[in-house]
C-alpha cells in the first residue's frame, strides 16, 4: 500500500490531523501519524507517539515538559521527526509527508522533510507560507501551500484547503512508489542512465554556461542547472556534498560577491567547498564576480550609491565590484579551492566575467579583473588546482566548450584510475 505520513502537534491540531487522516484514507492510501506535540494530550492516537520522537532525539518528553526552554524542546522534537522520518523512509514505509501548523509546527515538520532526498513528496500547508518561507524550504523540494485562515478546525475555508492537499499528496505518494519500479521515471535523483552534471549561471553568463551544457549533453551526460540566486548556490552545494554528481561545472560565482559585499543573493560562507571536500571533479570559472546584486533602486544602501549603479530588472539593481574587491574575491576564490581532494581546474576568461564587463559594456574594468586574477593566481601557487587562461569573454562559446571539455576529461581520468 501507498503509505503517507503525518507529522504534527496532535494536542494543538489534533481534530484538524484525524480529519486529514480519515481523508486520506478515503482516497485509497495507507496513514501513519507521528505526533510532535509537547505539553497538551493527543486528541488522536498517533501510529509513533511522541514519548517515542522524544527518544529518537536523545531525551525523554518528561525531561522536555520540565524544561523551561521552549525553543530547546521544540529543536528536540524536530530533531526526533527528523529521525523517525528516515527510519520510514529507509524501511520503504513512506511514500509522501503531509503536515499542517502555524511558524513553530512548520518549523519542526519542514526539518523533519528537509532530511529526506529530493523526489519524496514533502507538502507542508502552513499559514506562513504567503510570506519568506526560504528558512523552512531551505534547499529542498518541499511544497509550501498557505492555509489561507490559521489551522484551527474545519471549517468553510479550512476545508477545501486542506482537501485539495489530500489529493495532492495521495497523487504525489502514489506516483512516487510507482516511480520504483519505473525506470522511466528513477526514484532516486541520478539513479538515470546518464551521469549528472551541476553548473551554475546567470543571465549574464547563460550565453557561456549554454554552449558548456551543450557539449556536456552531447558527450552523455545531464546537465543540471542551478541559478546564482543564493538559494541556487545552496543547493547546488547541499547536492554536490551528497556525492550526487560526476562533476561540477562553476562558472558563476556572484553570490560570492553578493557575500563579501552584503548583496542580497549570497549563499553563505560555505559556497565553493562542497565539490572539493567530497573529491568531485570540478571546473571552476569567476563568472559575474564583476558585479553586486542589491534590491529594488530605492532600497539601494547609502554606501553603495555613489557606485557605477545599473538597474538589472524592477526587483534587482546591480553594482560593480572595486579593484580591492575583486581582489579579496580572487584570495577567497583561491582559499577554498586550495583543500580540494578531487582534480580542479579554474578557467579565467581573460576578457571579461559577465555579459555587463564585455569590452564595451558598462561594467568592463580590466584593471578590476587584473586584481582578481592576480590575487587568484597567487593565491592557487603551489596548490593542485591548474588554471587555464583563455583570451576570450565568459559567453564565448569556445569558453564554453573548452571548459565542458576540460571536465569531461578530468571525470574520465577519475573513473580510469578507480
Amino acid at each position: 500500500m501507498t503509505n503517507v505520513v503525518l507529522v504534527g502537534t496532535l494536542d494543538t491540531k489534533g481534530v484538524e490531523y484525524g480529519w486529514l487522516r480519515e481523508s486520506l484514507l478515503h482516497s485509497g492510501v495507507e496513514v501513519i501519524i507521528v505526533d510532535t506535540g509537547i505539553m497538551g494530550e493527543p486528541r488522536v492516537p498517533a501510529d509513533v507517539p511522541r514519548e517515542a520522537v522524544a527518544r529518537a532525539a536523545g531525551a525523554e518528553l518528561s525531561e522536555l515538559r520540565a524544561a523551561a526552554d521552549r525553543g530547546a524542546a521544540v529543536a528536540a522534537m524536530a530533531r526526533g521527526a527528523e529521525a523517525v522520518l528516515l527510519r520510514l523512509h529507509a524501511e520503504g514505509r513512506l511514500h509522501g509527508v503531509l503536515a499542517i501548523g502555524g511558524s513553530g509546527g512548520t518549523s519542526i515538520a519542514t526539518r523533519a522533510m528537509r532530511a529526506l532526498p529530493l523526489g519524496v513528496p514533502k507538502l507542508m500547508v502552513s499559514s506562513m507560507a504567503s510570506g519568506d518561507v526560504a528558512g523552512y524550504v531551505g534547499s529542498s523540494d518541499i511544497t509550501m501551500m498557505y492555509s489561507v485562515v490559521d489551522i484551527a478546525g474545519i471549517n468553510s475555508i479550512s476545508a477545501p484547503v486542506l482537501a485539495n492537499a489530500v489529493e495532492a499528496i495521495a497523487g504525489m505518494a502514489r506516483a512516487f512508489q510507482r516511480s520504483s519500479t519505473d525506470v522511466h521515471r528513477p526514484v532516486r535523483l541520478g539513479a538515470g542512465s546518464r551521469p549528472l552534471i551541476a553548473a551554475s549561471m546567470a543571465g549574464v553568463t547563460t550565453a557561456g554556461v549554454d554552449a558548456a551544457r551543450e557539449r556536456l549533453t552531447e558527450l552523455g551526460y545531464e546537465v543540471l542547472v542551478f541559478h546564482v540566486s543564493g538559494t541556487g548556490g545552496r543547493t547546488l552545494e547541499t547536492l554536490a556534498g551528497q556525492g550526487v554528481f560526476a562533476g561540477v561545472l562553476d562558472l558563476t560565482l556572484s553570490e560570492l560577491a553578493d557575500d563579501l559585499c552584503g548583496g542580497i543573493l549570497t549563499a553563505g560562507p560555505d559556497r565553493l567547498s562542497a565539490a572539493g571536500r567530497a573529491g568531485v571533479p570540478q571546473v571552476v570559472s569567476l563568472g559575474a564576480l564583476d558585479m553586486v546584486k542589491f534590491g529594488p533602486l530605492e532600497t539601494l544602501p547609502e554606501r553603495v550609491r555613489y557606485r557605477r549603479v545599473r538597474v538589472h530588472n524592477p526587483s534587482i539593481t546591480v553594482i560593480r565590484t572595486t579593484e580591492a574587491e575583486c581582489a579579496e574575491l580572487g584570495r577567497r576564490v583561491a582559499a577554498k579551492l586550495r583543500p580540494a581532494t578531487g582534480p580542479t581546474a579554474v578557467c579565467i576568461p581573460l576578457r571579461g566575467l559577465s555579459a555587463l564587463g564585455a569590452p564595451g559594456a558598462p561594467y568592463h574594468d580590466p584593471v578590476a579583473d587584473r586584481a582578481l586574477f592576480s590575487a587568484l593566481r597567487e593565491g592557487l601557487r603551489g596548490s593542485a588546482a591548474v588554471l587555464h587562461e583563455y583570451d576570450t569573454h565568459i559567453n564565448d562559446p569556445v569558453f564554453g566548450r573548452s571548459a565542458a571539455d576540460r571536465l569531461h576529461a578530468m571525470i574520465g581520468a577519475v573513473r580510469a584510475a578507480a
